[in-house]
């Protein structure tokens, strides 16, 4: 070891490696050992290119998340028997529908009609038109089953593992996991809507991981990021100039306190904004696309052009190295007027989600790039009295939501698992939610068992407590 990397280390810090066992002196030597080498043009840290433990197809990863839980029934999970029982009465045995199922209860028939896409014949509801057109890209899952029919619960546990949050994001635990591949972006990008998903920033937190694994959103209006460029009359020289003193001043402090990780972030997100106004502006240019581009994605549409830009903009972020990439679309909580509720979501993400798999696909992407869709939940087949008479929509469904992947070494035009025939519960390929997440993970050479943090007395990981890999969804 040099004798710049001892310089950096007095007696307390030391004291404190020995005193965390020998393990962690080891750990603190190679931990200063790349703090030492790791340094970019800009005298920032590079971001560390992990390798994966075992050879994956996916490197990227874009999560389409339909917040509010979208209903497989409407969707692409058809059940035809439902017409025969339409406004016929239903008791729903089970505790945890119990809150939802006071008064009469009446099936409801969907109110879309289905068709076949694709060679495989896959099932789509009538206003999916544009993903149609690429349906044998795609492993329609319908055995998945959640726990929590309340949002905020449903939400911590799609996106954390854990129904109460403050645990870390599978965005954070990927970045944990893998590193970034590039120097100048977040590994984690999020696009929410305007308003954050119920449970707010929590959804793609760091939680007990480092601070540099949190998500970072980019605002859907007005500056996509704050303060991303320096005030009037300050030149990047002289912005360069104070981020060296403040890192001086920060990396001073932090030799008085040894593996002060909320520290060492800071100093770290400094070093990523500075770089970051460099490359960020250009990413965001999605309006200098072709034409053609933009009509792909539904860009100049109102209907398609939120989403659309959302789309692109994912396409953009993992192009330039992004490893994951979260995008929301809201309002799926449809208990009531299912028909215009669902029809004009479905309308505002068909053809954004279709120009997506398309434009991966022609750029050669698709492959090392997974591409999920999915709600918190699913929907029952029947809903409840409400004010006037039955209202046509429905309620919360832990036992069986819609799923479907694209791209990083999914079995394409496959449909795995199934409901029963009221679509109430999943009765083929069944598998818990952390089966999902350590299915996804080793897509992406992860093993779950393996990608552990210590915190709390305990070794920790996504799944809680272990999962079992869903082999029939990998190619």
């Amino acid at each position: 070891m040099s004798t710049d990397w001892r310089s950096k280390w007095n007696r307390r810090s030391f004291l404190y490696g020995l005193g965390s066992s020998l393990g962690a002196v080891a750990l603190s030597s190679l931990l200063a050992c790349d703090n030492s080498n790791s340094s970019d043009s800009t005298g920032g840290r590079r971001g560390l290119k992990q390798v994966p433990m075992h050879v994956p197809k996916a490197k990227h990863f874009i999560f389409l998340t339909m917040e509010g839980g979208p209903s497989h029934i409407d969707t692409f999970d058809p059940k035809p028997t439902l017409d025969q029982y339409h406004l016929s009465k239903f008791e729903r045995s089970g505790e945890q529908f119990s809150a939802m199922s006071s008064g009469e209860r009446y099936y409801v028939k969907s109110p879309f009609r289905f068709r076949k896409a694709g060679k495989s014949g896959v099932d789509m509801c009538e206003p999916f038109v544009h993903l149609a057109e690429v349906a044998d890209e795609i492993c329609f899952y319908r055995g998945c089953q959640a726990q929590s029919v309340n949002h905020p619960t449903a939400m911590y546990h799609l996106n954390t593992g854990n129904q109460f949050g403050g645990e870390p994001s599978m965005g954070a635990w990927w970045s944990y996991g893998l590193g970034t591949l590039s120097d100048n972006l977040p590994s984690f990008v999020v696009l929410p809507e305007l308003a954050f998903p119920q449970g707010g920033v929590a959804n793609w937190s760091n939680g007990f991981l480092p601070p540099r694994y949190q998500g970072t959103p980019l605002r859907q209006s007005g500056p996509p990021i704050l303060h991303m460029q320096p005030p009037p009359g300050v030149s990047h020289y002289h912005h360069r100039s104070k981020l060296d003193l403040l890192r001086e001043m920060n990396e001073e402090h932090q030799q008085k306190h040894a593996f002060h990780d909320e520290l060492s972030a800071r100093i770290e997100n400094y070093e990523l904004a500075y770089r970051m106004q460099m490359s960020v502006p250009d990413l965001l240019k999605i309006d200098d696309e072709p034409n053609e581009v933009k009509n792909l994605y539904g860009i100049g549409h109102k209907q398609t052009d939120s989403f659309g830009r959302k789309c692109l903009l994912a396409r953009r972020l993992v192009e330039k190295g992004v490893r994951f990439v979260q995008l929301y679309s809201s309002g799926w909580d449809s208990h009531d007027f299912l028909e215009r509720a669902h029809g004009n979501l479905i309308r505002s993400i068909d053809k954004p989600i279709s120009g997506l798999i398309t434009d991966l696909k022609r750029r050669g992407m698709l492959d090392e790039t997974l591409v999920v869709w999915c709600g918190e939940f699913g929907r029952t087949p029947d809903n409840g009295i409400r004010e006037g008479g039955v209202a046509y929509g429905r309620d919360h469904n832990p036992d069986a939501m819609p799923i479907w992947m694209a791209g990083g070494g999914v079995k394409a035009g496959h449909v795995i698992g199934a409901t029963d025939e009221l679509g109430e519960k999943a009765v083929e390929v069944v598998h818990p939610l952390r089966d999902l997440h350590v299915t996804l993970m080793y897509l992406f050479g992860l093993d779950d068992n393996k990608l552990t943090y210590f915190h709390g007395g305990r070794y920790k990981q996504l799944s809680q407590f272990g999962g079992k890999v869903i082999h029939k969804l990998i190619a």
